[in-house]
């Protein structure tokens, strides 16, 4: 996985006649919306990743959410019922604090905007976390955290101001709980944004930070990215040149897959984690256009998205959904109609699916 590879343009789902836990050595799992939500585990995600261990595939957790130390994260997996030592866990954290080590001198002060999680990042590095301008810091770093407040985010604004480099752990806008969808890191850099006028780097996905951060702790040589969001952890994987497996278990929705622009496009779909577990049917294309996956077929008519046939497994036909409607999309686009023009219609046929 490196900073400049790409994922080649993809029209349709991939398939696998294996199971993913045999087509690839390392998962690379997020965690909220993927594991967890909150206190809790997401259904199913327990017995899965236990088999999937089983069969011989390593477990790695990759995450966006910066506000705890990888030893709280292992924990809390721990108490879960999913095994997890510390070095299992990379977060936003790691990469943006090896990206803050980067730009200033060694035991230089850093300013922190977040948690635990990221003083214990930036320590790592030989870094002194501070909390405040007056004490003299050399660049910010902020990260999601509960906590963070008015007065945590006038501390950046004011260093911002002064020129010192501002380093974000993720800008995810949203972040899944037990009680719903929360703001996320992405709204608290946006208030440091309108307040100073300046942009962070970013280090966490989809940016190639990340993808660094990763493939140094982890050594993986076939990873699967594992994940529930579009625009991170989908987009993460197509930045790094790596396949993809989205779970709806999270913040996306069948509905936002149909309309994903190339770099937001999965290899493979699946309800949860189960789908690690399992061979990925393939889709394929019929005679006359339409697309064919585990007895549905689907097709584009007139700018709607049309299902027939009758399948067992509602993904099937949602795979096959994707399939029409990524095509119909780049037709639109390379015929000039833009990236609005050709979105087919797809709400009969989701209907249709249970979706």
């Amino acid at each position: 996985m490196s900073d400049t590879a790409t994922t080649p343009r993809r029209t349709v789902p991939g398939g696998s006649d294996r199971p993913l836990t045999e087509a690839y050595d390392t998962a690379l799992l997020d965690l909220d919306g993927v594991v967890y939500a909150g206190p809790h585990a997401i259904e199913h995600a327990v017995g899965a990743l236990d088999a999937a261990r089983a069969a011989g595939m390593r477990l790695a957790y990759v995450t966006n959410n910066a506000s705890r130390p990888p030893r709280a994260v292992a924990g809390h997996l721990t108490e879960l019922g999913v095994p997890a030592e510390p070095e299992d866990v990379i977060n936003s954290a790691q990469a943006a604090a090896r990206l803050v080590a980067e730009k200033v001198p060694a035991g230089a002060k850093v300013l922190v905007v977040g948690g635990a999680g990221l003083v214990e990042a930036v320590t790592e590095r030989g870094l002194v976390a501070v909390r405040s301008l007056d004490e003299g810091p050399a660049a910010v770093v902020q990260g999601y955290d509960p906590s963070v407040g008015w007065p945590q985010l006038a501390e950046a604004s004011y260093a911002v101001q002064q020129g010192l480099p501002w380093v974000a752990s993720n800008t995810d806008l949203t972040i899944p709980t037990a009680r719903g969808i929360a703001p996320g890191n992405g709204t608290l850099v946006a208030a440091v944004r309108a307040a100073t006028g300046v942009e962070p780097e970013v280090a966490g996905k989809p940016m190639p930070p990340m993808h660094r951060e990763t493939v140094l702790r982890t050594g993986a040589r076939r990873p699967l990215v594992v994940g529930d969001r579009l625009d991170t952890d989908i987009e993460g994987a197509h930045n790094g040149g790596v396949d993809s497996l989205l779970v709806f278990t999270g913040v996306t929705t069948p509905a936002q897959v149909l309309t994903a622009p190339v770099e937001h496009r999965p290899t493979y779909l699946a309800a949860d984690l189960r789908g690690l577990l399992s061979a990925q049917p393939a889709v394929t294309a019929t005679a006359d256009g339409g697309f064919v996956c585990g007895g549905w077929t689907a097709s584009v008519e007139g700018g709607v998205l049309r299902l027939a046939g009758v399948g067992e497994d509602r993904y099937d036909g949602l795979r096959a959904l994707c399939a029409a409607a990524w095509t119909a999309l780049d037709a639109a686009a390379e015929s000039g109609e833009g990236s609005g023009g050709g979105v087919p219609d797809g709400r009969k046929a989701l209907a249709e699916l249970g979706f």
